[in-house]
């Protein structure tokens, strides 16, 4: 696994000192195995269900649904909030600045984009990036929470307040969400809370506390797994 410092670096935070042992965390089969097969078939036929979805006002204007991307056996899921302008013109989430900050965040605990699960909230992008509305949350939701049943994730990084916030149906802030862990309603999957990588470049003295999140989401994952 190479050097978490490095990444730390590429995220803006120094002087950081690794205490005890790594922790490398499986992220999947190394063979894909019948099992897998079924579950990324089923991923597909959802995201064909997605891209033709009209169940809201947010396919009006998109120009690509944005389902989601990564390992069917992941064991971290990250969800967003929603795409932006260059999710929407190229159908992944999390790509542009936004997203090679979260690359390396991921990396800072040994793991690779290819190695997670992403999906938002919402698989549309809400005009001028505005946060997405109830009803529009209430349409989409389904499709996450299948998502998540198909992963099975062992852990949920809720990156964002709008995220975290319509995941859980909670009203906290995300500075009392943070450090605790949470469970999906229907599924009982772990969520950790932390800052969205877009808030991160525009706020990076956050970005220490958002290492803190990493090691205690990696901590969870580690209880989970034991």
């Amino acid at each position: 696994m190479a050097n978490s410092a490095a990444y730390l670096d590429a995220m803006g935070i120094t002087r950081w000192v690794r205490r005890g042992a790594p922790d490398p965390l499986r992220a999947g089969a190394d063979q894909a195995t019948a099992g897998d097969e079924d579950r990324a078939g089923e991923l597909a036929r959802l995201a064909d269900q997605v891209a033709a979805c009209t169940q809201c006002g947010l396919c009006e204007n998109r120009k690509r649904t944005v389902f989601g991307v990564g390992d069917p056996y992941a064991e971290w899921m990250i969800v967003g909030e929603g795409p932006g302008e260059q999710e929407d013109l190229q159908g992944e989430p999390f790509v542009g600045p936004a997203g090679r900050l979260l690359n390396n965040m991921l990396r800072a605990v040994g793991l690779s984009r290819e190695q997670v699960y992403i999906a938002n909230i919402v698989k549309c992008r809400p005009p001028n990036n505005r946060e997405p509305r109830p009803e529009e949350v209430a349409a989409c939701f389904p499709y996450l929470r299948r998502q998540i049943e198909l992963v099975q994730p062992r852990l949920i990084l809720a990156v964002g307040r709008v995220a975290a916030q319509n995941l859980l149906g909670v009203d906290s802030t995300l500075g009392r969400m943070r450090g605790r862990v949470y469970q999906v309603a229907d599924t009982g999957t772990p969520v950790v809370v932390t800052y969205h990588p877009a808030y991160l470049l525009r706020s990076p003295q956050q970005k220490r506390k958002a290492w803190e999140d990493l090691c205690f989401a990696r901590r969870v994952v580690s209880e989970e797994a034991a």
